[in-house]
């Protein structure tokens, strides 16, 4: 994935580990409930761990850097301003954490959760 060469010798920066950032970064934004399974068969696979990559998919080419994030957003928020928080939020904590560039964030709204009235 990410490399770098110094003196003291190379550094490789797995997808799992940018998967992991940009899963609390999208945790942390507001109106997101949580994450998503992208299919049916990552969902059961998901039921029985709890896998940090779950709902995101990290695309690295050569320099560039893609991020598919799947979101479930609380009802009653505005979907457009969630999604762009969370894009902007994974970017940022990505971009600062590993020093690449963010080529893409695609975020997609895979459902709305109610919360309770209490």
């Amino acid at each position: 994935m990410g490399q770098e060469t110094t003196t003291l010798g190379s550094i490789h920066i797995s997808p799992a580990a940018i998967a992991t950032i940009a899963y609390h970064a999208s945790l942390q934004s507001y109106g997101v409930v949580g994450l998503a399974p992208k299919n049916l068969a990552e969902g059961i696979a998901n039921s029985i761990t709890r896998d940090p990559m779950r709902g995101i998919n990290v695309h690295f080419d050569a320099e560039k850097l893609d991020i598919d994030v799947y979101v479930v957003v609380e009802y009653g928020t505005r979907i457009a301003s969630v999604a762009n928080s969370v894009g902007n939020a994974i970017r940022y904590q990505v971009e600062k954490a590993i020093g690449l560039k963010v080529n893409h964030v695609n975020v997609h709204v895979q459902g709305l959760r109610v919360s309770n009235p209490d």
